[in-house]
């Protein structure tokens, strides 16, 4: 039974003060944002954009911004749903330490999460590929919808990134140049396939996780080795983990206790027990 899970999820934490916790596109579904997969860890739509293929292809980037145009719409808007409001709460109880995120919608600092490691970047920002400025995404795409009026009023299917399930003749799209260096390409301020995550980055995302007891994902299939290095990484010390998902997951074989639900039920149900059993995080010594 789920409740017999989370009951031993809250147990977990109790003993764990300051866990590391890891989450993926299924803390932000609750929130109308899709998830990349399903729950046998397969893509349930195309892959997205690759790195090479923005940058060597004017063509691509038309068809990226034209559907971001009609997607981004949805990120913008999301509200933090309780998936990200419950874990706020348990940072603020002491049960966790940090939020390590593969999602670029904001939507952990949104709840009132504290210490929150973007993985992937940050959708709201877009920067130059030439001269590294740095712009706020919705005044870029405000800027595309006056350069591209009949776009606005379209609709389509959205991805956890922005993009959008669009298909017509991207070849009049009109898409800016960086406006400082006059010729550079803006692209969102988010790690793309293909591309790696900024060594500053995972290396605070590791930091958090030394500093930390145990290690809890939620809501990640954790396919992509981005985020299964940090598994990978808590097993190698020794560190426990557990995982809230719906679904398998590429780290099955190194948890110590998995919950099949949904980010929001299973939070939402964990600090019910935390609150009902009053228990609070063990002392770190």
């Amino acid at each position: 039974m789920v409740h017999e899970d989370i009951k031993a999820l809250a147990a977990f934490m109790a003993r764990m003060p300051g866990l590391a916790v890891l989450t993926g596109a299924g803390v932000s579904t609750a929130s109308g944002i899709p998830d990349y997969r399903d729950d046998s860890g397969d893509w349930k739509r195309s892959p997205p954009m690759q790195h090479q293929t923005f940058m060597e292809s004017h063509a691509a980037r038309q068809r990226y911004w034209a559907r971001a145009l009609v997607g981004f719409r949805t990120l913008r808007e999301a509200s933090a749903n309780p998936a990200h409001h419950a874990l706020a709460e348990l940072e603020a109880r002491g049960h966790v330490a940090g939020v390590i995120t593969q999602n670029v919608d904001g939507l952990h600092r949104q709840a009132g999460s504290q210490r929150v490691i973007d993985l992937h970047g940050r959708a709201d920002v877009v920067r130059c590929m030439g001269c590294g400025a740095l712009r706020r995404r919705h005044d870029l795409h405000d800027e595309l919808g006056e350069l591209n009026p009949d776009w606005l009023e379209l609709g389509a299917n959205v991805a956890p990134d922005g993009d959008a399930d669009l298909e017509r003749d991207f070849a009049d799209f009109r898409v800016p140049s960086c406006g400082r260096c006059g010729d550079g390409i803006w692209k969102p301020d988010v790690v793309f396939f293909g591309d790696s995550v900024p060594r500053d980055t995972v290396e605070e995302a590791f930091s958090l996780l030394d500093e930390c007891r145990g290690l809890l994902v939620v809501g990640s299939s954790l396919m992509v080795y981005s985020g299964y290095r940090f598994a990978r990484r808590a097993a190698r010390d020794g560190k426990p983990m557990a995982c809230l998902n719906l679904g398998r997951t590429r780290a099955d074989a190194l948890f110590d206790l998995k919950v099949t639900t949904s980010a929001e039920t299973g939070l939402t149900a964990l600090l019910e027990v935390l609150e009902e059993k009053a228990l609070r995080p063990a002392d770190r010594a």
